[in-house]
């Protein structure tokens, strides 16, 4: 019986075979590496993976999906919502220093499965996904370009993050109302220490209003809570690097919501 994609999934099942070849080429998995794939659907992807590393771990929510699935042996199949999956205990479980994680991630929950993948990156060598090509864009966009905002400085400050193949709607059955991208993340082998819900606030609040400079809005955020970091606050934000950003949420003491 053919599967009829499901909406509240955010399903749309990738169909062109000699892009899935090109994407499995990128992704080069092997056999001596632990793979998590997100969301495998059909097995458009999942197939052609494990033909290459023989063993394969998927999570995958649509209960009808996960059943077909564990038809195949090589397959292990976790079923469940992967936010709510615990992906350092995953590696440990599956015996693993580090997972290599893909995936064709549902375009209406990507954000809230990044961040939540972010809590768990030290178990993570490496990331490739499809995703909504405006999201890879603001993911991987640099200091000075109109895509550059808070999901770039909040997941650039702990990947190397590359936009590598853009995908058409017509690749996907049914075709999705945007384009696509493949976008690879390479946790960055040193990450500064800081806390993160610090960053996550101060830079919310340096993109709140973007077209402000900073000393209008992230000045008095700084002046509330005793910063006197060396930082010019005579840019908008989409001006800062992110290191600049990184060197000031180290300077704040701790986080105070007032």
């Amino acid at each position: 019986m053919k599967h009829i994609a499901r909406k509240r999934f955010g399903q749309h099942f990738l169909t062109d075979k000699m892009l899935i070849q090109a994407i499995v080429d990128l992704i080069n998995p092997r056999p001596e590496q632990t793979v998590v794939e997100i969301g495998p659907g059909l097995g458009a992807m999942t197939f052609p993976v494990v033909e290459r590393c023989q063993k394969l771990n998927v999570i995958e929510l649509d209960r009808d999906l996960a059943a077909r699935l564990r038809k195949r042996p090589e397959l292990n199949v976790i079923e469940s919502d992967v936010l709510k999956v615990d992906i350092r205990a995953l590696a440990q479980t599956l015996g693993a220093s580090k997972l290599r994680i893909i995936g064709n991630l549902p375009y209406n929950i990507s954000s809230p499965i990044l961040f939540h993948l972010l809590d768990h990156v030290d178990g993570v060598e490496d990331q490739h996904f499809m995703l909504q090509k405006e999201v890879v864009d603001r993911m991987a966009a640099a200091p000075g370009s109109k895509d550059y905002g808070r999901l770039s400085v909040m997941l650039q400050w702990r990947y190397a993050i590359e936009s590598v193949l853009d995908v058409p709607p017509e690749s996907f059955d049914p075709p999705p109302r945007v384009d696509s991208a493949i976008v690879t993340m390479v946790p960055h082998a040193q990450a500064p220490q800081l806390d993160r819900a610090v960053l996550g606030e101060l830079v919310m609040v340096a993109f709140s209003q973007r077209r402000k400079i900073l000393r209008n809005t992230l000045g008095r955020w700084l002046e509330e809570r005793g910063v006197t970091h060396p930082f010019d606050l005579q840019r908008r934000a989409e001006e800062v690097p992110v290191a600049e950003f990184v060197a000031l949420a180290q300077a704040v003491p701790n986080l105070v919501s007032n």
